[in-house]
């Protein structure tokens, strides 16, 4: 069975003395389960695995029973692994985390702790307040370019169709089939679970048209007040913001940033819509951008879209940032900024002639920065969407 590189962090913190919570964080059906159960596969010492999803969980007795059952395989083998599975689907979670994790600590009992859930509530809720300065985050991302060749052999142009989710691979021949299990079994379970039922939403069907509409303009340019005249829908920009934050907690859509040099005028452009893995943009449209492929413009915004979704994969948990740039008629498709360093990246599907003048225009406004020119023969697009945030930088 393929193994992502995240199972090999997994487990040599597993291993390591107990100091933190582990949370591994991710998007649904991007196979955080399974990274946690091939990370336990090698291990010696006993382990826990409970699901805060199965039917019959009522509340913090069911925890503290099963973390009591650790305990006592802890005392017994010297260190127990305890996983929760989807923590956020018990009520009051992080407080009860807190209380167990600080008995353990005084006690010496070596209970070492792996919790998992999706992001749109973790961070928001719990982590940093109840759990502040006890966890480490380890982010699932949907899966890149690599893995998915590595693990199913699938070519660049079926990547940008269905890359980015392991689970429907097997139905991917099957274009209907794969279309309806993305739409229910992967879009509708994230709005429904993660974000509807965890989050007050005073306007549901807003909310999913604000992720079809803006996965549909994926690598687009949009400002909130036409998205909304788009939408057709009683609303404001604000709440249109503020979706577009809850879907970028799921893992399904956000709005990128423009690149500024100060928050104050990033946040008072027009943010730039960009999905967070192929297969959204695929199944929002109803036909795969595979079947498209001589639609020359459809093909453009599939790559430049999988391009955006790999730049928010590999930048998570880390101090990069992923912005665009626009002044006028002078554009930069991406700009990767850390501390001490900007990245200028142009994506190109086809000629690469005009790939130069919005980073000169970059550069005489903000300074030096490099230049990554995606379709070129120095970074074609099949290695660039293999590009680790170091070969980026």
């Amino acid at each position: 069975m393929y193994e992502r590189p995240l199972v090999r962090v997994l487990r040599k913190r597993i291993r390591e003395p107990r100091r933190f919570l582990q949370i591994v964080l991710g998007p649904r059906q991007v196979g955080k389960t399974t990274i946690v159960r091939q990370a336990l596969s090698t291990l010696k010492q006993p382990s826990i695995m409970i699901a805060a999803d199965d039917l019959g969980v009522i509340g913090s007795t069911w925890l503290i029973e099963h973390w009591e059952q650790a305990r006592a395989k802890a005392t017994a083998s010297r260190a127990c692994v305890l996983v929760v599975d989807e923590i956020q689907k018990l009520p009051n979670w992080s407080e009860l985390v807190k209380r167990l994790w600080d008995e353990d600590t005084a006690a010496g009992t070596n209970v070492v702790v792996v919790l998992t859930g999706s992001s749109t509530l973790l961070l928001r809720k719990g982590l940093s307040e109840s759990l502040a300065g006890r966890f480490e985050v380890l982010r699932a991302p949907h899966w890149s370019w690599s893995e998915m060749h590595d693990a199913f052999g699938v070519g660049l142009n079926e990547f940008l169709s269905v890359g980015g989710y392991p689970g429907p691979m097997a139905l991917r021949k099957d274009t209907e089939r794969w279309l309806s299990y993305m739409k229910e079994s992967i879009i509708e379970s994230t709005l429904s679970l993660d974000v509807l039922q965890l989050e007050r939403i005073d306007k549901p069907a807003l909310l999913r048209n604000v992720f079809m509409l803006g996965t549909s303009l994926s690598s687009k340019f949009v400002s909130l007040q036409k998205l909304l005249g788009q939408l057709q829908d009683a609303g404001n920009a604000a709440t249109i913001a503020h979706y577009l934050e809850l879907l970028r907690d799921a893992g399904l859509l956000c709005g990128l940033q423009k690149y500024a040099g100060t928050h104050v005028r990033q946040r008072s452009a027009s943010p730039k819509l960009q999905s967070t893995a192929p297969a959204l943009f695929s199944a929002v449209y109803g036909k795969p951008a595979l079947s498209r492929v001589h639609d020359k413009l459809f093909y453009a915004q599939a790559v430049e879209s999988a391009v955006g979704s790999h730049l928010l994969a590999i930048t998570a948990s880390t101090p990069a940032e992923v912005f665009y740039w626009r002044e006028g008629d002078d554009e930069v498709d991406f700009v990767l900024a850390t501390p001490a360093k900007r990245v200028l990246i142009e994506v190109k599907s086809g000629d690469i002639r005009d790939a130069y003048s919005g980073a000169s225009a970059f550069r005489s406004h903000h300074g030096d920065a490099h230049l990554i020119v995606v379709g070129s023969p120095e970074h074609p697009i099949e290695s660039v969407l293999s590009y680790t945030l170091t070969d980026f930088l």
